[in-house]
């Protein structure tokens, strides 16, 4: 299989989209996951940016331009367990420090989960 073959296959990607919500306030912002089936990295990030356009639009938001890709490690349809997103980033930080920066800021709006 050449490498033209391959970037004919479609695959599946996760993009991470990045809003602000300013019809509740301006101090909201939201990370979005969507997954897309494409021919390439660009094709997905361009699709699911339009889609975040249209999300914003519709519901009173902001779309911050801001889209991460990721490329499934899947052979075919994502299944359980399969990773959908993987974000590396460099810091310094103890892995406390780290945490409260970037996920446990105290400002996310979380529920909590029970077992049923």
């Amino acid at each position: 299989m050449s490498t033209a073959d391959i970037a004919d296959e479609k695959a599946w990607y996760a993009v991470r989209c990045v809003f602000r919500w300013d019809v509740v306030d301006d101090t909201t912002y939201e990370e979005r996951l969507t997954l897309w089936q494409a021919v390439s990295m660009s094709q997905a990030a361009a699709r699911a940016e339009d889609e975040a356009r249209t999300y914003a639009g519709e519901n009173g938001l902001r779309y911050l331009e801001l889209a991460q890709c990721y490329r499934l490690a899947t052979g075919g349809r994502p299944g359980d367990g399969d990773e959908v997103f993987s974000l590396l980033r460099d810091s310094p930080l103890d892995e406390e420090s780290y945490l409260d920066r970037y996920f446990d800021t105290g400002g996310e709006h979380q529920g909590t989960v029970t077992e049923g």
